[in-house]
């Protein structure tokens, strides 16, 4: 079963990774300025990884495939590591949307 580990960046912006069962990380998040705004962007994740649409598969300068998981307004919530290949990118995929729905939450943040 996957979790979404949530950390605090150098910066102080909150992140999150969404890991698979096996640990390996699948889609980071963008910082957040607040504990909230993070937590809601999991509840997105969710709630986005879904449907097939809302992943937009590209690919980097360098050739190397990755995606992007878009929320219904389009504005990105996570994307994907660079992929060896477009077969590696699309298991990416699938591991997102069976891992995200239910996937625990591990806070790795301090509270102030």
């Amino acid at each position: 079963m996957g979790k979404f580990e949530v950390t605090t960046r150098k910066n102080g912006e909150f992140q999150f990774n969404l890991k698979a069962g096996n640990g390996q990380g699948i889609l980071i998040s963008e910082g957040y300025t607040t504990k909230a705004a993070c937590m809601n962007g999991i509840e997105s994740v969710r709630k986005n990884s879904e449907e097939d649409k809302r992943f937009d598969r590209l690919e980097a300068k360098n050739g190397k495939p990755y995606f992007n998981l878009k929320a219904t307004n389009g504005q990105i919530i996570g994307s994907s590591e660079m992929y060896e290949s477009v077969s590696a990118r699309e298991n990416g995929i699938q591991s997102v949307m069976k891992n995200a729905p239910d996937a625990a939450i591990d806070d790795k943040t301090l509270e102030v």
